[in-house]
Parts: structure tokens; C-alpha cells; sequence
């Protein structure tokens, strides 16, 4: 039976020293050109501070040309190094493990970039207002991207990281290879579940033959994207055992993309109630996953949810993310008794039956509560605390004009 207070020893050697993790959030704090500065230094400093055993970064590209929005950090090269290790060390110095986790957008790219054409495994656009079609990778565009997930790897190992997260969930392009529905292709990358996970098992490989053998190497992975012919959870299980048989160290748990949110303050009521949304999936994987840990993110507000989902042996570790925007310190709160239940603040949009007519509000309801969120980090990264009192249409705009504004400015040549 594990407590949330146990240590958690990772197969490549790393020991998380309890078992609650602060899971990923885009933070959108890079710099003019997409690189760290202090506010991200300043705001891991907090959550550090905050008791957790593991920090997981927000989304961090490996391409320039492919931003999931503005503000992004992306890690090409070694241009950052500096940045980077101050990033890692600001963890470090609080007691906390870092993962950096590695991503690329594919279809699901900054809808408000206009002009740009973003790249996916199959040309199928995004079931939303505004998605450019996607142009299908080549099998050369595919080998950049496998090379540029490997790259960012081992800077973060030498940035001092604990290890990187692989986004291999939320629609992302890992998982565009692994979806039927945004998959079409009969190469060898896809006609076949077997050939759809290739993308991901490549991508596993090289990241683990360009690190040490102790740099912790995790992947986050849907139980299904919740589409009808998509990802579903047999599939997830069949990739969840292909990952068994490779040197990963961490299966989290999650579900969802942006055409049909899992989480994100769009979730049912009763699905808010229920906590732990994915956890009857990480049961059902135990036997595929083998030695590799689970975590399991979202939903999770209570410590007695947490104990409970640790002492059946359903996951090992917990993920909390956005209560932890304004309680940085909420797995202290936990682990020392002083919180039984976190909290989170969700909006929803105003203008309902007319903005119903036009969109999916669960979907508009839900990027609302990410840019709200966002906005908070914002806050904390300036060293200053949350605005509990921030409400949809304030949120609204500052979305519009963090993620409109990277239309207005000239671009290189993309790839």
C-alpha cells in the first residue's frame, strides 16, 4: 500500500520523494525569441516551494516554426543553455524534481496565426473555426521531427533536468499518428494500430539513445480522445504495452483533445464530482504497463481521493494542475494535513444561447479556463498573486490578443 508521502523510485533511477506531481500547464512565458527568461525562474520557484515531488513543465516545442501558441518555449539548440539550467535549478533548489515536457502542435497549431499552414500526419484539418488544412509530413519531415524531439532531450539533460516528458495526449501530433481519424496514411506510419504508435516508439528510442541511462524519460498518453472512430482505450492499451517493452520511467494518464476537452473547467458537474477522471483506465492497463509507474491527472481535488487511488494500487502517483495556479503550495497543504479539498475557479462565457448558435461552448468554455489559468501564471510569474476576481470577458480578450497578436508579425520561412 503506497501513501502520497512515499518516495516513488523511477526504473532509470530517479527517486520522486512523494508521490503528488504538478502537471502541465502552458505557461506561454517564453521570450521574444521563444527561449526562458526569469519569469519562468521565478514562477517554478514558487510551485518548488510548494512540497510536490515532481514539477512537469508546460509545453515546450522542439520547432520554431510550429508553435502551439505564442509564448511558447521552444528548444532547438543549445542557444538557452544558460536560461534553461537556471530553469532546472530554481526546481532543484526547492527540493523538487523537473521533467521538461516536449511537444509539437501538428494540426493543432495557434488557430489565430493566420497565414500559417501548420503540419500533421495526415492533411486533416481541425474541426474548428479557422483550422488551416495541415500539409501531410513527409517521410524526411517525419525523420526532423524524431531528430528534434532527441535534440531537445539532451539539452535538457545537460540544462540539469531530471528528465522530459513526451505529449503523446490532448491531440497533439504524437497523438495525430496514433488516431485513425487524423491518420490516414498507408506507409509505414499508419494503415495499421501498430504503424500509427511507430511515430511514438521512434521518438521513445532516440530520445533515450542521445540521454544517460539515468535521465528519467516519461510519456503522457491518452486513455481515448473520446471521438466516435478515434483513439480509443483498446488502442491505448496496445500502446501502453508496445511503451512496457521500451526504457520509459512514467505513463501519465490523461484523455482529450481540443475537438472534445477532457478537462479543463468544460467537464460535467458529475465528472467534477466523480475526481479522478482516468482512473478506471489506469486499473484496466496495470498488467500491459508492467514495471513502468502510472500517474494519473485530472481530477483530483481531494487528499482522501488521492490516498484512496494510491492505496487500491490503481496509479502511482497523483497529478494536480490548475489548483495549483492559486495554491502553489497545494501538495504541502495536503501532505501536512492543513487542506483536505483544493480548489479551482472556473468561468464560464457569458451570452450563452447567442454564442451556442455559432460554437461549442463546452469547447469555448474550456480554452476559457485555460487562458484564465494562463493569466494567473502570468501573475505569479511577475511575483504577484493570483486575481480570483478576473472574469470571462477580460479573459476573453487577453486570449484574443496573446494568441491574434503572432499573426502581425513577418515570419521566417516554415517548414
Amino acid at each position: 500500500m503506497a501513501f502520497l508521502a512515499d518516495p516513488l523510485d523511477l526504473p532509470s533511477g530517479v527517486r520522486l520523494p512523494n508521490r503528488i506531481v504538478k502537471a502541465a500547464m502552458s505557461e506561454a512565458l517564453g521570450d521574444a525569441d521563444n527561449s526562458p527568461d526569469n519569469r519562468i525562474v521565478t514562477l517554478y520557484r514558487r510551485w518548488a516551494q510548494g512540497g510536490y515531488g515532481l514539477l512537469v513543465t508546460g509545453n515546450i516545442m522542439v520547432d520554431r516554426a510550429h508553435l502551439g501558441e505564442p509564448g511558447n518555449i521552444v528548444i532547438e539548440d543549445r542557444r538557452a543553455l544558460p536560461q534553461l539550467t537556471a530553469w532546472a535549478k530554481a526546481a532543484h533548489d526547492g527540493g523538487a524534481l523537473i521533467l521538461a515536457q516536449l511537444n509539437h502542435p501538428g494540426r493543432q497549431s495557434n488557430l489565430l496565426d493566420v497565414g500559417h499552414r501548420p503540419v500533421a500526419p495526415s492533411a486533416v484539418p481541425l474541426a474548428m473555426p479557422g483550422a488551416a488544412t495541415p500539409r501531410e509530413l513527409t517521410a524526411a519531415g517525419i525523420e526532423d521531427v524524431i531528430e528534434r524531439f532527441a535534440t531537445a532531450a539532451a539539452v535538457c539533460e545537460e540544462a540539469g533536468f531530471d528528465g522530459v516528458e513526451l505529449h503523446a495526449a490532448h491531440g497533439y501530433l504524437i497523438t495525430q499518428f496514433l488516431s485513425p481519424l487524423t491518420n490516414l496514411r498507408t506507409d509505414e506510419w499508419g494503415g495499421s494500430p501498430e504503424r500509427r504508435m511507430r511515430f511514438l516508439i521512434e521518438v521513445v528510442r532516440r530520445v533515450r539513445a542521445r540521454v544517460s541511462p539515468g535521465f528519467a524519460l516519461a510519456v503522457k498518453l491518452n486513455s481515448a480522445d473520446f471521438q466516435r472512430g478515434g483513439f480509443t482505450e483498446d488502442d491505448s492499451r496496445a500502446v501502453v504495452a508496445a511503451l512496457a517493452q521500451e526504457a520509459v520511467d512514467l505513463i501519465e494518464v490523461s484523455g482529450g483533445n481540443y475537438e472534445a476537452p477532457a478537462m479543463g473547467g468544460s467537464e460535467a458537474s458529475s465528472t467534477r464530482e466523480r475526481e479522478a477522471y482516468f482512473l478506471d483506465y489506469a486499473r484496466s492497463v496495470r498488467r500491459e504497463a508492467g514495471a513502468i509507474p502510472i500517474a494519473v491527472t485530472g481530477g483530483f481535488r481531494s487528499r482522501a481521493a488521492m490516498e484512496e487511488a494510491l492505496a487500491s494500487g490503481d496509479c502511482d502517483a497523483v497529478g494536480i494542475a490548475r489548483p495549483t495556479v492559486t495554491a502553489t503550495d497545494a501538495a504541502a497543504g495536503i501532505l501536512e494535513g492543513r487542506v483536505a479539498t483544493l480548489e479551482t475557479h472556473d468561468i464560464r462565457a457569458g451570452m450563452r444561447g447567442l454564442l451556442g448558435r455559432v460554437t461549442d461552448l463546452k469547447a469555448l468554455d474550456g480554452f476559457l479556463n485555460i487562458s484564465w489559468n494562463t493569466d494567473q501564471l502570468h501573475r505569479l510569474a511577475r511575483g504577484m498573486e493570483p486575481d480570483l476576481d478576473r472574469g470571462p470577458l477580460v479573459t476573453a480578450v487577453a486570449m484574443l490578443r496573446r494568441n491574434g497578436r503572432v499573426s502581425l508579425v513577418p515570419r521566417r520561412g516554415l517548414k
